[in-house]
């Protein structure tokens, strides 16, 4: 049996292109889902893989419609073809588990090695030029300015860490965090 997967990562995305690529290239039982890859709970693909018995064809369009990344993709592929499922990835060919497939497997685990090192590296070129610049934070932006926290502590003078989140929209368990922050050592 040829089964085939498509995916699309945002809800303004459309299916279609894949499916119907996976039609021309004879898939006959299509499972799709319209869900981020970086999100781990895909119920469609992991249907398909419990369905997916020894002999039968898994096809995608591309390898990043199937997995989460292209370290994700190889290890899904190996276990496949531990299981004796062909993978059928329409823009890089058939992986089998015959010589010549485990040699394109490697090839494609040591491009996708290479392609995470080259976003690592790109990453950090990125910080480090960041880090020249003025007013440069690492880390994600202050939700609360320095002012509103001021008033938030204030009012815990009269008022209890539930009423004072309600005024200022401050959750309680960031002005417990500020409250403790302030505190000096003892």
């Amino acid at each position: 049996m040829i089964y085939g997967y498509a995916r699309v990562s945002g809800l303004g995305q459309d299916l279609e292109l894949q499916i119907g690529e996976l039609k021309a290239a004879n898939a006959e039982t299509i499972y799709s889902e319209k869900i981020t890859g970086t999100h781990k709970d895909r119920p469609e693909l992991q249907r398909l893989l419990a369905d997916l018995k020894r002999g039968d064809t898994l096809m995608v369009t591309k390898l990043d419609r199937f997995a989460r990344t292209a370290v994700d993709g190889m290890t899904m592929v190996k276990d496949l073809l531990k299981r004796g499922v062909r993978v059928h990835i329409l823009n890089m060919g058939v992986l089998e588990d015959t010589p010549i497939g485990r040699a394109m497997l490697a090839v494609f685990a040591a491009m996708a090695e290479f392609e995470r090192d080259m976003i690592v590296e790109r990453t950090q070129a990125g910080k480090a030029l960041a880090r020249t610049k003025e007013g440069f934070t690492e880390g994600r932006p202050k939700t609360y300015t320095e002012k509103q926290l001021n008033h938030a502590v204030g009012l815990l003078d009269s008022n209890s860490y539930n009423e004072v989140a309600a005024i200022t929209g401050i959750s309680k368990s960031t002005l417990i965090r500020e409250v403790r922050k302030r505190k000096p050592f003892t």
